[in-house]
């Protein structure tokens, strides 16, 4: 403890009058906390000494009338309308005295808590949020023979701190609903305001809001990574890689090789040891393969050339990797306490697809393509698949009409015919599409036929669709156009998720039904007919999006921000709180 705090201690002895125990509590805790030792967030100190019964009355009625405005001036964001209904509810259950305050200061859980708060940035949060540069000059004023007033004033400012820093934790900061993610937070499972009281009797603080937090290990390697990140943005040079005008391949020259080096070092793609010729410009060697190492951790083809894309992402300042895993941190809080399994991830800006057997275990991985940037967007949103279709028909959406078939049919009435689709009408007839007329093409453009495709090799949804009934729409599917998924950037659907191994991920859902054996998905992927599979029970599909992600192995991967989410979040979370909930 600062020599400052053991002051505050003899100045309150000077202002109060204690009993004799009192008097051996406060300066035992003197003695102890003087030695040199800092401060640790384990268990606080004993309970010191009680308010005076008319101090603590006093600052109970500036309490009830500071809660009940939800504005306190002192706070970093005033406006504490977002947790007043647990504010009211904690200090009631508390007879509406000070929480936080006893007659010698700040109590033992209060500093414990605000050393958590000022940490924040290590939970992916902003600690000035939490009044983080503030809490100091708030413990010194205490010292000084506070007012009630001042007293009521630190207590509240400590509970809206904590109310919103355990709400972030538990659920986020913003609701995702706001910034278009279809996801629900009515999963939280805290009761804020008795949390608190927990909070405020507690001899392991930081335990108990470890507990508050999501359980996953994926959320967890995340955490970790963050603190690694904030330290090596510490450390990071603002000077940027020269850009080359084309790639440079091996056993090329690169003027910048010493700044190259120093940035593949600093972010453990060039490991310790490696062979690193001095003063050379010469392009080769272990530095080759460590920018291999960083292509695939940024999802850019793994040429091991250094191209102006390469160079883009390692001039990518780590202040911005840090607030990826911030907003990945922010999301894995969006999602339910409790995943059930076995469930299906797909990561959109990652372009890829986990299944998960059980909790924390990934047993299935591909490739999958997502829906076109600026133009038909996969959503984010949690559904449920129900079944399964080998060889389905499509029923062409209206838009993709307008925009694929639409423009080729008018060049060629044959157009429907050639490839596999039929016409119909209001009533569900089919209508002929061996020669379609204007006519046709003007009830078509007007929504008054519809256009379906029949199975077979030119569907678009390929020989199996795995659904998952939403308002969307959306689904995963196979497809003919397999050359895409070699493609370091997949997004090419007009929603719809297309994945890579349709067997596999076949196979995988039907782990329930051994009657299902590979030969025969395969014999119904390729069969005359369409055959619906309805599953055991319900499979969980979350649609995600996350531009940064930390493996099994620890590798951190980022990703491009390909819908704009992470700058929409970025916007929402620069207004402060009281954040849209």
């Amino acid at each position: 403890m600062k020599v400052v705090e053991k002051s505050d201690w003899i100045c309150e002895l000077r202002h109060c009058v204690f009993s004799a125990s009192a008097i051996l509590i406060v300066f035992t805790a003197i003695a102890c906390n003087t030695s040199g030792d800092s401060p640790r967030e384990g268990p606080p100190a004993p309970q010191r000494v009680a308010l005076n019964p008319e101090t603590a009355k006093t600052a109970g009625a500036a309490l009830g009338l500071l809660v009940a405005s939800a504005k306190l001036d002192s706070l970093r964001w005033p406006d504490f309308r977002d947790v007043s209904g647990g504010a009211a509810k904690f200090y009631e259950g508390h007879g509406y005295a000070p929480a936080w305050v006893d007659g010698a200061g700040p109590t033992g859980q209060a500093k414990v808590v605000i050393s958590i708060l000022q940490k924040a940035a290590q939970k992916g949060l902003n600690p000035e949020d939490y009044d983080a540069s503030k809490w100091q000059a708030r413990e010194e004023a205490l010292a000084w023979t506070p007012t009630p007033e001042e007293i009521a004033r630190f207590d509240l400012a400590l509970s809206v701190c904590l109310l919103r820093y355990v709400s972030a934790l538990d659920v986020g900061r913003i609701n995702p609903q706001h910034l278009k993610f279809d996801l629900d937070l009515n999963h939280r499972k805290t009761d804020l305001p008795e949390f608190l009281v927990q909070i405020s009797q507690a001899a392991d603080i930081v335990q108990l809001l470890d507990e508050v937090e999501p359980q996953e290990d994926g959320y967890s390697r995340s955490s970790e990574a963050l603190r690694r990140y904030l330290a090596l943005a510490q450390q990071d040079s603002s000077e940027k890689l020269p850009v080359p005008e084309k790639p440079v391949a091996r056993g090329g020259t690169y003027p910048g090789m010493a700044l190259l080096v120093t940035k593949l070092k600093l972010v453990g793609d060039l490991l310790k040891g490696a062979t690193v010729p001095e003063r050379s410009v010469k392009y080769e060697g272990d530095v080759v393969e460590a920018v291999k190492s960083f292509q695939l951790r940024h999802a850019l083809e793994v040429t091991g050339s250094l191209g102006p894309e390469t160079v883009r992402q390692l001039n990518v300042p780590l202040a911005d990797r840090v607030r990826q895993l911030q907003f990945s941190l922010e999301r894995w809080r969006w999602l339910p306490h409790e995943l059930v399994t076995p469930l299906i991830a797909v990561n959109v800006p990652a372009f890829r697809l986990y299944g998960f057997d059980e909790a924390h275990h990934i047993s299935l991985k591909m490739n999958v393509v997502v829906g076109k940037a600026m133009r038909s967007e996969t959503p984010a949103f949690i559904g449920n698949m129900t079944y399964l279709v080998f060889r389905p028909d499509w029923g062409v959406p209206p838009i993709i009409v307008r925009r694929e078939i639409l423009p080729p049919l008018q060049k060629d009435p044959s157009y429907l015919s050639k490839n596999g689709y039929d016409l119909f009408d209001a009533s569900g007839k089919i209508s002929s599409a061996e020669e379609v007329t204007p006519e046709k093409i003007q009830l078509l453009r007007a929504g008054k036929l519809s256009v379906r495709q029949r199975p077979g090799p030119k569907n678009a949804l390929g020989s199996v669709k795995f659904i998952f009934p939403n308002t969307y729409l959306v689904y995963l599917h196979d497809t003919p156009k397999t050359e895409l998924f070699s493609r370091s950037r997949r997004d090419f659907s007009y929603g719809c998720i297309r994945v890579q191994d349709p067997p596999a991920l076949a196979a995988w859902v039907l782990q329930s039904k051994p009657e299902w054996t590979p030969e025969r998905i395969q014999a119904a992927m390729n069969g005359e007919k369409s055959v619906q599979v309805n599953l055991s029970s319900p499979i969980p599909v979350l649609i995600l999006y996350g531009t940064a992600r930390v493996d099994e192995d620890g590798r951190v991967d980022f990703y491009d921000d390909i819908y704009g989410h992470d700058a929409r979040l970025a916007q929402a979370l620069a207004k402060g709180y009281p954040y849209p909930q």
